[in-house]
This record gives structure tokens, sequence and C-alpha cells, in this order.
């Protein structure tokens, strides 16, 4: 087919040039004895390479662990061994590969000899290995299939009513299994094109949204607050987005509601976990949009919310949200007690905290190991967080717990502000007054110039509580 695929900086790719290159790095994968069962290691920038390697590996049986690109050493052999990958692709020379044969992005082969035997795709073939982030221990391994994976890319295509038509930019990392199920299969599936960007950074993006006419495309919040932090003066065309989808980590109505009217955008606020295959729920993007939900569950997916007991609640009841569908991980690798804590009686345990209203469109809490215990009170940072969103200065908001001799914790909030919206740490306490309790009311307000974030680009919240476990903090003068 001469329809357009893939491309990027590099590479313009149509369906049948896929399919050959796909098939010449199969071949070469094999020559160097990949096979059946097999995991490859692809430790790639984004680029069309990465997907052919993926394509690649499935087509002889193999599964794939894609690894983040800017890992250290120690972090890349801790996932190369722990996965037992037998082999990697690498950017290059001096990339770790923790002693394993490597093929090097540059030599990976274009042109088929057509050596190798019909193979069919089995349903439960394993087909990937993504690495959790790691914020609570060692990253493990989350195993998916292809049944895994063809239940995703059918759902998504389905809910956000992909065709032929639709052309994707990627811009999310390529080692999170968003990008490979939101962009890349549900675009496959559908028929769709698919333009790779390497990285985001805000004009170039809004300059390939105007080169390439992309109809849609997926974004954590942390991006959407880049775009909205832009100068008044650059107004780009982004007449030909469909829409765009915001998951990953928790945003504010206001800030998408930003985007929304300056970018002339209908987005669509999803949830998922890598455990689910990437997404469970999503807002429509024809049809009743409820901000501040992350919208009712995808088709043949179930929510619920249970008690502390493991009952499920009713509608309006808040609890741990649970999920159920052919879209759940078949587990951790090697790791059978922590699959079945949260494989549960068929359901999947998100450690996230919400509720699910009378038309089923799912509303986040907070995570359960987020709650803050003050005084013997549960406190939902994500509560305070959604104040902090209400002032028009706030860009990006985020509460932690801190030791405290008194309280055991008591809340702790970090903010970056807007550049054209002048602001001070007492406005801000001032406007939580306004709206939170005095026991939910944040002890200190900073005012960093900007917050860590994890390599998927979701605020870093360990990083902020680990620098607070030195000890308890002082009272200051700024304290309510």
């Amino acid at each position: 087919m001469s329809r357009p695929c893939l491309r990027d900086a590099r590479h313009e790719l149509s369906y049948a040039d896929v399919a050959c290159r796909a098939e010449a790095v199969a071949e070469q994968l094999a020559e160097h004895g990949v096979g059946e069962g097999d995991v490859v290691a692809v430790m790639l920038p984004n680029r069309v390479e990465l997907l052919l390697v993926l394509l690649a590996a499935w087509r002889l049986g193999a599964a794939v662990t894609p690894v983040n690109p800017v890992f250290t050493a120690n972090e890349a052999e801790y996932q190369l061994r722990d996965a037992d990958a037998v082999l990697v692709v690498t950017a290059g020379p001096g990339a770790p590969t923790a002693g394993l044969p490597s093929i090097p992005v540059d030599a990976l082969r274009a042109e088929p000899d057509g050596g190798l035997p019909d193979r069919e795709v089995r349903p439960d073939d394993l087909a990937l290995l993504i690495y959790t982030s790691g914020s609570t221990g060692r990253p493990k391994g989350v195993m998916l299939d292809h049944a895994h994976l063809r239940a995703m890319a059918s759902m998504l295509a389905g809910h956000l009513k992909l065709t032929e038509d639709d052309h994707c930019l990627l811009v999310l990392p390529l080692f999170h299994v968003n990008a490979i199920c939101v962009s890349f299969l549900s675009s496959l599936l559908a028929g769709g094109q698919l333009t790779v960007l390497e990285r985001f950074a805000p004009l170039p993006f809004l300059e390939a949204v105007e080169r390439y006419r992309p109809t849609y495309f997926a974004a954590v919040p942390t991006i959407y607050a880049r775009l909205a932090e832009l100068p008044a003066d650059v107004v780009p065309d982004t007449s030909s987005l469909r829409f765009a989808v915001c998951g990953a980590a928790p945003v504010s109505k206001e800030l998408l509601e930003r985007c929304e009217e300056r970018f002339g955008l209908v987005i669509v606020e999803g949830y998922g976990l890598t455990e689910g295959t990437c997404a469970s729920t999503c807002n429509p993007v024809d049809g009743p949009r409820k901000p501040g939900t992350v919208g009712p569950p995808l088709p043949g997916q179930e929510i619920g919310v249970i008690s502390p007991d493991g009952r499920l609640l009713p509608p309006g009841a808040t609890g741990e949200v649970v999920v159920r569908g052919p879209n759940v991980m078949r587990g951790y690798l090697r790791r059978p007690d922590e699959t079945a804590a949260v494989l549960v009686d068929g359901w999947l345990r998100t450690g996230d905290v919400g509720r699910v209203d009378d038309d089923g469109y799912l509303t986040l809490v907070d995570r359960v190991k987020d709650m803050i215990i003050r005084g013997g009170e549960n406190l939902y940072p994500k509560e305070i967080e959604s104040v902090l969103y209400g002032h028009p200065a706030v860009l990006e908001a985020a509460v932690v717990g801190a030791p405290d001799p008194l309280y055991g914790e008591v809340p702790i909030a970090y903010v970056v502000t807007y550049p054209d919206v002048p602001v001070t740490a007492d406005d801000l306490f001032d406007h939580c007054r306004q709206h939170l309790t005095r026991i939910k009311l944040p002890v200190e307000i900073h005012l960093p110039g900007a917050l860590p974030k994890n390599p998927v680009g979701k605020i870093d919240k360990p990083s902020l509580r680990k620098s607070l476990q030195r000890g308890p903090l002082p009272r200051q003068n700024t304290s309510c």
C-alpha cells in the first residue's frame, strides 16, 4: 500500500515500506538468534526504527522491552538483566548493553531477503515488557500480551472514532505504553498515519502541527502547561486538530480550559495504568464531556470503586478504583506476590482513590499512597492542588506530606506560576483559606521556578517527599 504510515525527521514510510523494513529487521534479529519467547531490548530516542524493531520482534514471536534512552548504565543494565533480554538495539557506540549482543540503529537492515518462514502472531504471546517508573522501589516489568495490545488499540480507535483520515503527531516517549498504544497501534489499526517527534519543545511542536497538519495528539499535563505559558503573541494554526488527549497524570480543569480556549482544541482527559495496557477511561470526543472527571470506561472495560475490605461501593461513594477487562496485564515479571496483591478476584487494584457518578464517569480523588494523615485526619493532596489550580496565577501545583512532631504529617505545597501573572505565597494562602477548612491548609507554599519530573513527564512527588524526609520542618511565620 502506498498510503503514508510512519515518518520522522529522517524517514517517510508507506504501509508497504513499513512491512518491508520490518521484515528485513526481523531477518536480522533472527540471524542473531532471536526467536519465540525471547526478549529484545530497544534503547532509542523517538524514531521510526524503534517501531520497526517492535514489529520485527513480534514477527518472530519475541517480546520487546523499551528502555529509556537517557538511563544511566546502572539503570539500563538493571532492566536488561531483569527482562532477560537476549539482544539490544542501541543508538550507537557507548550505549549500555550489559554485555549483551547489540545492533546499532544505523546498521538495521532495510531490504529483506525473503528467508523467514510464515508465522502468525498468537494472542497469548508476550508482546511488551514495560517497566514501571519505580517510584516505590525497583522498577517492575509489566507483562502485556498481544491480546492486551489488540484490545487496547481497538478500544481507543473505537472510542476516539479514528479512521484512515486521521494523523497522529507523536510526542510522548516511546519507552512508555501510552505512546505505543494511543499514538502508534491505534492509528495503525485505523489505517491512519503517524508522525514521530524525537522530543517535545513548545515552539518546535507547534511548528510541527502547522507543517504536518495532524488531526490529533496525546500529551501529559506538563506539555499542556508548557504550551499554556507561551507568550500571547504565539498564535499557531492548529485548525487541523480534531482533538487532543491528556493523560498519565492528574491535570487541573483550569489548565485544560486555558489550552482549549487559546489553541481552539477539544481536549479529552483519560485515565489508565501501564498494568491496564494504558487507558481505562476517557471523556468522549463527540459526546458529554465532564470537566474534572476522566470520563467513562472505554468499551469492554468495567470500572468500580471498593472499600478497604474489598466490597464494591455504590455510585458516589469514594474508595479505591478497580478495573476489569481484556486489557488487564498478565502480571509482573517473576513477582508473583506483587501480582497477587494487585490482581484480586478478576479486578486490577489501581491504588487510586476515586468515585463513579450515576453516568459512569470517574472522578479521581488521589493516590492511596499520596494520602496525608494530619493528626488522624485523612487529607487528599489532589483536593488542595485543585484549589490552588483555581487561582489564575497557578500553572502547576504539587502537595506532599512532610513530617511534623505534633501532627505526624502536614501538607506542603509547591507552586509554579504563569510568567505573566504576579503572585506571592501570601496571595495563595489567602486563596486557600477561602476554599479549604483549616486542617487542609498547607503549612508552607513554595514558589520554585520548576517542579521535578519523572521520565514520563509526571510531577515527581517522590523526589519532593524525599527532600522533606530529612526531619521535621521548622514552623515558619507563613504557616496557617
